[in-house]
This record gives C-alpha cells, structure tokens and sequence, in this order.
C-alpha cells in the first residue's frame, strides 16, 4: 500500500474517530501536553522575543522529533528497494497498517471540531431557553472572552466567532498538516496552537515572550485558514447563505481583522450567513475593538445553529479533501 493511501486512511479513521468519540474527558494528551508547556515556562521566561523562540523551538520540535521517530518505526517493515529496477516496492500490510493506526490516533488527539460543534450546540440550547447564565459558563471553553460581561446577544456573537475560526484551526488545519506531513504534521501543528492559546498574547506578561508563539502559529494556518474559506463560501447554501457573498465579503473585510487568519474565517462566515461580526471585543485582560466583518444584523441563536451546521459541512468536505490529496497517484519523473 502505498504511504499516501495509507495516511488517507488514516486521516479519514481519525475523523471517524473524533465524530464517534469527540474529545477525551481525562487524560487528553493535547492538556498533558500543556501541563509540560506550563512547567517549562517556568524555566524559560523572560520577558525577550529571544526567550519565547527557544521556548517554542523546544517544546515543538519536541514532538516533531519524537513523531518523527514513531512514524518511522510504524513503517518500517512496509518499503524496500527492488535492486534489479531500483524501484521501492511494498513488502508487507504490516507497516501500512501500523501506518495507518499512528495517523488516526494522531489525527484523533490533534482533531476537535466535534466537541466544538457538540459546544455551539450547547451554547445555542441555553440561549434558546433563556439560561444565560449556563451559556456563560459554557463560554470559556469557546473562547478568553469575559462572559460576565455579555448578555445573550453578545454570547451568540462570541460563540459564532469562536465557531468561525475554530472550524479551521480544529479541524481544517489539522487534516492539512495531516496531509502534507503525516503523524508530525497533525501533531506539531496542535503543539504550535497549544502554545498560541496559552502564550501568544499581547498582554504585559507575554507581548515578546509569545510572540514566536503566535507566529508560528500564523504562519502554521496560511493556508488552512484559506482552505477553510474556501470550503465555507463553497457550502454557505447548507446555511441558506450565498457563495458570491462570502467571497465579496471575505475580500473586502479579512485583512482589516488583526489576525491574518482568523479574519478569513469570521469574515466568510459572517457573508456566508449573512449577518455582522466584530466591533466591541471584551477580554480578561481589557477590550479590543474589532473591525466589522460583514453587512448584516449581529448574530443571534438561530445564527449560531447555522454556523454550526456550516461549520459541521466544512469539516466533513475538509476530510474528503485533503484524504483525496493523499491518495491521488503521484506521476514519476
């Protein structure tokens, strides 16, 4: 079996795995992975861009190292060389079944778009039934924002968002990396957005220390993020949404966002839907104000159902996606 086919395999069982299962609820190796990061930081800190590069560069290329290794060790047994043609050919099921078992364990630890959607949908159903202190205490796990300081509307808004730019960095950029680089793909692309969301900031504490973190972390979902726009302007008529909307809307707002990134998502979602996103953007650590994305009415509950459904329709096409960029033959040279 060739090693495209297999990590095709392997992405779309992790995917599998993830709609089936979500999240685990103990013992989920991305928090572990975390836990090291916190007690790392420790020892690292310093208030210098220098500081935060060697934390980034240690922890990251960490996992990719010992990916790496596991990878390989998976299939070993699974290529050799014909020496009369020269050519490698498959020796055994053995290492392309090991293959395939590493990248769908990978791909579930690295995958979170079902517990995402599971979360919005959560989220909407408080809302609907006028819990806004429930939907408050659901928040966090979308997004930093205050929910203390939200009323129902301004939850919906920060749930939609979230759903927005989670849809590609959970499940979208995951697979991508999945694609291109196997095993340490998946898994170093969630180390590098561990590491954003924990210290990519530009509070006091880390406005030089996280500033490889959020690089990196910009630079890791370029083109994830694109994909992910892509897809949502192709599917927006799942969301009774218009195509030519969230592309207008897309190349007219994106780049007035402060993340290169999220400003995509949120800005073809808000066409794709369209309604309103941005504006007053109150955090733990103070308020920002957001550039307004889109030209509709702000969000409320029924949006978020369809963000979620959109978002659920995007990740699926992004499995097909980047499981056919894998297994398409590869011509010789």
């Amino acid at each position: 079996m060739r090693t495209g086919t297999a990590r095709a395999l392997g992405l779309v069982l992790g995917f599998a795995l993830d709609r089936a299962l979500g999240d685990p609820r103990r013992w989920h190796p991305v928090a572990g992975f975390g836990s090291v990061a916190a007690a790392l930081e420790s020892l690292t800190y310093r208030d210098r861009r220098a500081a935060g590069v060697v934390h980034e560069v240690v922890l990251v290329g960490g996992v990719v190292a010992v990916t790496v290794g596991a990878e390989r060790l998976a299939g070993a047994s699974r290529r050799d060389v014909d020496r009369p043609t020269g050519r490698v050919i498959t020796l055994s099921r053995k290492g392309s079944r090991g293959e395939i078992a590493a990248t769908a364990l990978a791909s579930w630890v690295a995958l979170g778009g079902t517990t995402l959607a599971r979360t919005g949908r959560e989220m909407a159903g408080r809302l609907e039934s006028g819990d806004v202190a429930g939907a408050r205490r659901i928040l966090p796990s979308l997004c930093g924002r205050d929910p203390e300081l939200l009323d129902a509307d301004g939850l919906a808004r920060a749930a939609v968002e979230s759903i927005a730019e989670n849809t590609s960095d959970a499940t979208v950029a995951p697979l991508f990396w999945g694609a291109v680089a196997g095993v340490p793909g998946l898994l170093g692309y969630r180390a590098v957005n561990t590491l954003d969301a924990m210290v990519g900031y530009r509070n006091e504490r880390y406005r030089h220390f996280g500033w490889a973190a959020a690089r990196a972390d910009d630079l890791a979902n370029l083109v994830p993020a694109r994909l992910s726009g892509v897809l949502t302007a192709a599917l927006a008529p799942l969301a009774a949404g218009r195509p030519a909307e969230a592309v207008r809307v897309w190349r007219r707002d994106a780049a007035a966002h402060p993340s290169p990134n999220a400003g995509v998502a949120e800005s073809t979602l808000a066409g794709a839907l369209g309604i309103r996103l941005g504006g007053r953007t109150e955090y733990r650590h103070g308020i920002e104000m957001r550039p307004t994305l889109g030209d509709g009415p702000p969000p409320r509950v029924p949006d978020l159902r369809r963000a979620v459904r959109l978002s659920e329709a995007v990740q699926a096409a992004a499995v097909v996606a980047t499981a056919a960029a894998c297994a398409r033959p590869r011509r010789r040279r």
